[in-house]
């Protein structure tokens, strides 16, 4: 149809003559076979569009009688000469009977004129009134809530930005993972637990590693991803490691709060409660105060000074162990800074001792001469200037990010079964020589039952050695090689290294791990953590009736093989100054 004006049935009529075509209408057959195909395809469409226009007329003359639209004529225009009387029935509008006349008129857009002006005022309708087309769901719209939902009362449709992460493990591997903009650190932690397949015991913590400042320190649960990042340099990277000391300060305070460094502006008791609500509340002024050997800014001496650490900054004495406020000199704000440890400080800035701590802001990069640097005596005095600095800065977010975990295994199904370390409270002896198990309660009796399962053990094993074995290893050959299969097995590791993994993953008593010998390449070593020290016990083979046992007390008491050493001194201290709890174990992303 050529684009031109829209002409109604009155002029288009006046303005053609009739002709043959015009005259012939379906009651004469002589026409050409084009003519009598087009005519049947009018008339379908004639027919289809009478059908739509009296079945959306009738619907919208139904839903006019509950609004104040004004009903559309067939030529979509509305009734101006006769204003419509409040009150009064709107008239039906009727469909006139085509006469031959008008019928010829095929192509005339009447129809559709009326359908399209109908549509967009249905449009209109809709947002004001009910709607036109029938709701398959009335019981969702009533008149408390309307099928059009208000403007705002969506959420605005702002998806959240990524970034991608690389995170890298202890043994050099890496993983690169897609995070929001509002991830945690504790949040981040989880889904690498999740995607490496470990046990999530709440004690993974996200590492911010510096190795050209020599720098690192444990994120907080609460802090986001994307904000530390963005302070970090380009040699920086973060590290997915253990810290079983993360919040060990909430159980016992008393270790790591030496009497004689703690001063309290009020009256305290001295209680583990009172030391910790002194810390937890921003009323209370705590004081921590010592000596520290303190790095001057731009040179590498060290001088030894006396330094006391307030809410307010680090201050050190000008004046002996002068408190006074004219002696007092700040060394470092707590607000825009973050405490670390020293990696090598010996070796990197000539640190008189291996305990070093640095406070860093957080507009500091590569930069070193703005790095706070301080050494303390021993492993002991750092764990407390670092501990104290943490409560002092963070307060309360530290006890509730303590206290999530607690929540959610509070709330854990009954059928779910809860993830802990091995301890006295979690494991008990039984007797199963019945049809049904019981649990011993006579400590005399579990300890015969506990003998009398080893010798029962031994024998088995003297019976198998004698009659051969069917596994492709000896009995013997294999109690010396399936501890590697063990987490808590870190192999041929210096002395140094075992202890440095040690500090890295908490100073708390009972974390130990295993490695073999540099002095005796058949013995093993149990290197273990007491009271914030570390000590290390040979664990030697020797031999009875022919069999190989280890043994960590000269032969009193002997183990096939190391699994079973493990296991029984997670249930008794021996000749340990206390049980093995937790293990150092290092997985790959």
């Amino acid at each position: 149809m050529a684009a031109g004006p829209v002409l109604s049935s009155e002029d288009k009529v006046e303005q053609t003559p009739p002709s043959p075509r015009d005259v012939a209408g379906p009651e004469f057959p002589a026409q050409s076979d084009r003519i009598s195909s087009h005519q049947e395809d009018d008339v379908d469409l004639e027919a289809l569009m009478n059908d739509m226009n009296t079945s959306l007329e009738s619907l919208y003359s139904a839903c006019s009688m509950q609004s104040d639209t004004v009903p559309l004529l067939q030529n979509g225009q509305h009734p101006r000469s006769q204003p419509r009387t409040p009150g009064a029935r709107p008239p039906q509008p009727t469909q006139p009977q085509p006469s031959p006349r008008q019928r010829v008129q095929r192509s005339q857009p009447v129809h559709i004129t009326a359908v399209r002006r109908l549509q967009e005022e249905d449009q209109q309708f809709r947002t004001s009134s009910l709607p036109a087309i029938p709701n398959p769901f009335p019981e969702l719209c009533g008149p408390g809530s309307p099928p059009v939902l208000a403007t705002g009362s969506l959420p605005p449709s702002q998806a959240a930005a990524k970034q991608d992460v690389k995170v890298f493990s202890e043994d050099g591997t890496s993983k690169v993972v897609e995070i929001l903009s509002d991830m945690t650190a504790r949040d981040l932690c989880q889904l690498l637990v999740y995607k490496s397949h470990c046990v999530d015991d709440n004690s993974w913590t996200l590492v911010e590693h510096h190795p050209h400042l020599g720098l690192e320190r444990c994120l907080e649960d609460h802090e986001l991803v994307v904000q530390v990042e963005s302070t970090m340099g380009s040699e920086s990277k973060f590290l997915f490691r253990k810290n079983y000391a993360k919040y060990e300060f909430f159980k016992n305070p008393m270790n790591f709060f030496p009497e004689q460094m703690v001063t309290w502006c009020q009256q305290s008791n001295g209680s583990q409660a009172q030391l910790l609500q002194n810390f937890l509340n921003s009323s209370s002024c705590p004081e921590i105060q010592g000596f520290l050997h303190v790095k001057e800014l731009g040179k590498k001496s060290w001088k030894k000074l006396y330094v006391c650490l307030r809410r307010s900054g680090l201050y050190c004495s000008t004046k002996g162990t002068s408190k006074e406020p004219r002696h007092l000199q700040l060394l470092a704000d707590l607000e825009d800074s973050n405490i670390f440890s020293l990696i090598a400080g010996k070796k990197q800035y000539s640190a008189p001792t291996d305990h070093g701590l640095c406070i860093k802001p957080n507009k500091v990069r590569n930069e070193t001469k703005e790095l706070r640097l301080l050494c303390a005596e021993d492993e002991q005095t750092r764990t407390c200037w670092m501990t104290a600095f943490r409560l002092l800065k963070y307060g309360m977010l530290l006890y509730q990010n303590y206290r999530i975990p607690q929540q959610r295994k509070a709330l854990l199904s009954p059928f779910s079964t809860p993830v802990r370390s091995v301890s006295e409270n979690s494991l008990v002896a039984m007797d199963f020589s019945g049809q049904t198990g019981r649990v011993i309660e006579n400590p005399a009796e579990a300890q015969s039952a506990a003998l009398e399962e080893g010798h029962a053990w031994r024998k088995r094993s003297t019976r198998m050695n004698a009659l051969g074995s069917q596994s492709p290893l000896h009995p013997s050959t294999l109690s010396t090689v399936i501890h590697r299969t063990q987490h808590w097995f870190h192999g041929r590791i210096s002395r140094e290294e075992s202890h440095r993994i040690i500090k890295q993953q908490g100073l708390v008593d009972g974390l130990f791990l295993l490695r073999d010998s540099q002095s005796n390449p058949k013995a093993f070593v149990l290197t273990l953590c007491h009271h914030q020290k570390i000590k290390n016990f040979q664990i030697l083979p020797c031999e009875d009736d022919g069999q190989t046992f280890f043994t960590l007390d000269d032969g009193n008491t002997k183990f096939s093989d190391l699994i079973q050493l493990v296991d029984f001194y997670q249930l008794n201290k021996g000749v340990l100054p206390c049980k093995l709890k937790h293990h150092c174990i290092r997985v790959a992303l």
